[in-house]
């Protein structure tokens, strides 16, 4: 897959960012509706009818993202039947669209309030022989709050959502051997990912 910011200088990526966010399928709006009603969701949910989620239970960020990334394709599904699906098979990105698989969108999450990262396989060249499915396309990222151990009256939040376009390049793997993560830089993330929600300036961003 060419990459949309081929031959073009890092002072123009936020330009073709946004151009790549308003193509996209989904508004902006409705990623954010999805995003915080997965959300809401997930804090109303029970455990077996008997352990209320940040009540009596505390999931541990990595179980929050994975509900995240459960919920939202779901969410949007139900708003566009035949068009937005879960991810069925492993090649697949995680919020599939039916119509054309370019717009199909990899999401992430993490309870880090800036940053965004990846397994370190993220860090890898695609193999056309792999099974696994291709790093390059378009990304939607979530930075969300964790429980407080020290404050279980605390409710966490959605921070920060991000729409736009990575490519495996853009992902580096931690130098050790037993390095098991993958990140992005600062300039990246700022530059080829927009920020279409932040709850320090609001929520949704025009």
């Amino acid at each position: 897959m060419k990459s949309p910011y081929a031959n073009y200088p890092e002072e123009q990526w936020k330009t073709i960012t946004k151009q790549l966010v308003a193509s996209h399928p989904l508004k902006k709006e409705e990623i954010v509706k999805a995003v915080l009603e997965s959300w809401e969701g997930i804090m109303r949910t029970k455990i077996a009818d008997e352990l209320q989620i940040g009540v009596d239970i505390f999931p541990q960020p990595q179980i929050l993202g994975n509900f995240l990334h459960e919920l939202i394709p779901v969410m949007l599904e139900k708003e566009h039947p035949g068009k937005w699906a879960r991810d069925r098979s492993k090649k697949e990105k995680d919020l599939v669209y039916i119509p054309d698989s370019y717009y199909s969108t990899e999401i992430k999450t993490s309870s880090n309030r800036n940053n965004i990262f990846g397994n370190a396989s993220y860090g890898q060249e695609d193999s056309s022989k792999s099974t696994s499915k291709l790093k390059d396309g378009y990304y939607l990222t979530v930075n969300f709050q964790k429980f407080d151990p020290e404050n279980p009256g605390f409710k966490p939040r959605i921070q920060k959502i991000r729409l736009g376009w990575l490519e495996h390049t853009d992902w580096h793997s931690q130098k050790a051997s037993s390095g098991q993560q993958a990140r992005i830089k600062p300039t990246v993330r700022d530059n080829k990912l927009l920020l279409i929600y932040d709850i320090d300036r609001g929520g949704t961003l025009v």
